[in-house]
């Protein structure tokens, strides 16, 4: 159909989408998603065997990294602890227990009622042997010669719920340590900031909320810049699936149709 591709390029850095309106696009989208990875925010986070979630499963499913001859191997433990327990935590824990960890511990802050995952998928992960640890919030990671050499977290209460609805976790002071030498941390994803930051850098008055979700029209994908549409994850509807991304591509062409045909 005509549609050029342009590889190896960051949009932000390598160029930004100023400059792309000043070379003479008239209409620019912005489905750059929410694949920026959430952490904990903890000390020995940043040591060899803590993962996020997307690039655990990613290796393993798309690189073969759980096998010995990949050259890009995932090192395979004893035990693994995951982090988080929505549909992504449990996923994390299946994979790891079928490649060879010989114990999957699901980490979770509030109760098994406040699981956001599917309850097929908790079943499912139980079925296969994941071990579920409720009122652990994670604390610090110990460090044993540049890897994982285990976790300490803090035992939790409920209190009051949060603006989520459920629930809020509150610290006990009481802590407890788990023998772990894996850790992949399933807490969710949020748009990487680099396009925002740019156009913020360019004084394009580009509407985002507090999470750094691109503001849009919900019907037309158009953005607070003329001209400028976006749509998928990166919009404030948050983390959804492929076929929404691709129905909101289709509502943002339409709607570019009819902006370049004024």
């Amino acid at each position: 159909m005509g549609v050029k591709f342009v590889t190896n390029v960051v949009v932000g850095k390598s160029i930004t989408v100023k400059q792309l309106k000043d070379d003479g696009f008239d209409a620019i989208v912005i489905g750059s998603g929410a694949g920026l990875p959430k952490m904990m925010g903890i000390p020995g986070e940043n040591l060899n065997g803590v993962y996020s979630a997307n690039e655990f499963l990613t290796r393993v499913n798309l690189m073969q990294a759980n096998l010995e001859e990949t050259p890009t191997p995932i090192r395979v433990g004893e035990k693994a602890a995951i982090i988080g327990g929505g549909n992504v935590a449990m996923d994390a824990a299946r994979v790891a227990v079928r490649i060879g960890f010989k114990k999957v511990y699901i980490m979770y802050r509030r109760t098994e009622a406040e699981l956001p995952a599917r309850l097929e998928e908790i079943r499912h992960a139980k079925e296969e042997g994941v071990i579920f640890q409720f009122l652990h919030a994670p604390k610090q990671i110990y460090n044993k010669e540049g890897y994982v050499g285990g976790m300490q977290f803090e035992i939790m209460e409920l209190g009051e719920p949060d603006e989520s609805g459920r629930r809020k976790p509150i610290p006990t002071g009481k802590t407890m340590d788990l023998d772990v030498d894996t850790v992949v941390v399933a807490l969710g994803t949020g748009p990487n900031p680099t396009i925002q930051a740019s156009m913020l850098r360019d004084n394009m008055d580009l509407e985002t909320n507090p999470k750094g979700y691109i503001i849009i029209n919900a019907e037309t994908g158009e953005t607070s810049i003329n001209g400028v549409y976006a749509g998928g994850d990166v919009a404030p509807t948050g983390s959804s699936t492929a076929i929404n991304a691709m129905g909101a591509g289709k509502r943002a062409a339409k709607a570019i149709n009819e902006y370049l045909s004024k």
